[in-house]
């Protein structure tokens, strides 16, 4: 079998060894059941339609019997036999091992099962291929290795022209895409997945029956504003221009697409570095991966030729995108500043350690100045901040970060690292 091996391999051995169960969440089409089944010994799908009726009639009225087998033991798509959670559970409790059963979940609706699966049952998120586990990124800068000794970075540089990385971010990181030789036909999978959320997972996620033409509008407006602070009500407004939809519709919509793992939005980090009022605070407009913008409003690589406003705020999404995947192991969680003084960093990465990097996404070598500028703005804020309040120190940024789509890494005099996307790796 040809496996891109994936970081989030590493996270799944490491929990099953800690927990009797892991539930590995994320979009359809990610790699969720590949690579489940990479780690388990024996599996049941119950979204095999040849014995679906059958699995499900045992899951519904003697679900132990299915949990016999080689473990670990993987159950895709669970939340389609709820009442095998609880099995496990009880199984996990009496067998009192690790490292028993892998699910997988394609969406985070509330299942009805009578207990949680706390201290038993892990949980871990998978996103599409970064760059670098689909082999485009050369992985010679180590984000951990960058954070744990930064003065060992000595410049990098990228194989990655900017039309890879605009044919990259159409494509988006399906392991399906890896299977194909035709370009052209590659981009067909995020199309082919647009087409099956709005036509279908968006009704069958809980089978109430949902409006294609909205589900679609609604894609296409968040695809529109992808990377920045609209709020809902712009959107809505986008979306009712041309859709008779209620607002309590649309806000359904949004919160099945968010269970569906497609829409990601992405929280304000809001330190006491000025007055609330100061700094913005609402979720900045974020999906799963790029391609889905790409395929939502109908765009080639060749469109990018002139937009490259748009191709700026797609490739932000492809850097948060592969950063929030390269800090998975060290439980990175990624926020953003702005302030209304126009001082802003498009990411910051916080490390469960209480580390953490200041962050700008600039395609072109054009952005970095102004990039940087930012960066060393608001450190200079925290240090102000700390002469005053002395006794509630802020800690100061371990990395100031300008990630690029450029061709050469180095660190600039004011400590700014200047790093391609295509040399990163976890």
């Amino acid at each position: 079998m040809d496996y891109k091996l994936r970081i989030s391999d590493t996270t799944l051995k490491d929990r099953l060894e800690a927990f009797g169960g892991v539930l590995i969440v994320g979009p359809k089409g990610c790699g969720k059941t590949t690579t489940a089944k990479m780690h388990s010994k024996s599996f049941v799908e119950f979204q095999d339609e040849e014995i679906r009726e059958q699995l499900l009639a045992t899951a519904n009225n003697a679900p132990s019997r299915l949990l016999i087998g080689e473990k670990p033991r993987l159950f895709d798509e669970w939340q389609d036999a709820p009442k095998i959670w609880g099995a496990i559970r009880k199984s996990i409790d009496d067998e009192q091992k690790t490292g028993l059963y892998i699910l997988t979940g394609s969406t985070s609706a509330d299942i009805k099962t009578p207990h949680t699966g706390t201290m038993r049952i892990s949980s871990m998120k998978m996103y599409p291929l970064s760059l670098y586990e689909s082999e485009e990124s050369n992985g010679t800068v180590s984000l951990t290795e960058l954070f744990d000794n930064p003065d060992s970075f000595d410049g990098c540089t990228s194989d990655l022209t900017v039309e890879d990385l605009i044919f990259a971010l159409c494509r988006g990181g399906w392991p399906s895409c890896f299977k194909i030789n035709s370009r052209r036909s590659k981009l067909k999978v995020a199309e082919d997945l647009i087409y099956q959320i709005c036509n279908k997972d968006i009704s069958s996620i809980d089978g109430v029956k949902r409006n294609p033409k909205w589900c679609s509008a609604i894609l296409k407006s968040y695809s529109r504003n992808i990377c920045t602070l609209s709020e809902y009500k712009t959107i809505f407004g986008d979306v009712r221009a041309t859709n008779e939809i209620s607002d309590r519709t649309f806000y359904d919509y949004i919160e099945k697409l968010e269970q569906l793992y497609i829409i990601e939005d992405i929280s304000a980090w809001s330190p006491a570095i000025r007055s609330k009022t100061a700094i913005r605070s609402s979720k900045k407009r974020n999906l799963i991966d790029p391609s889905v913008a790409v395929a939502s409003l109908g765009l080639s690589p060749e469109y990018f030729n002139t937009d490259f406003k748009t191709l700026g705020f797609l490739f932000e999404s492809l850097c948060i995108r592969d950063l929030k995947i390269y800090s998975s192991n060290m439980n990175g969680d990624m926020s953003y500043y702005h302030d209304r003084y126009g001082l802003e960093a498009d990411g910051v990465l916080h490390l469960k350690d209480g580390r953490y990097a200041l962050l700008e996404c600039k395609l072109g070598a054009s952005g970095i100045d102004e990039g940087a500028e930012h960066l060393c703005r608001i450190e200079k804020l925290i240090k102000e901040h700390n002469k005053k309040e002395q006794q509630v120190p802020l800690r100061l940024p371990d990395l100031k970060i300008v990630v690029t789509g450029t061709k050469y890494g180095y660190r600039r005099d004011d400590g700014v690292f200047v790093i391609p996307i295509g040399t990163l790796k976890e």
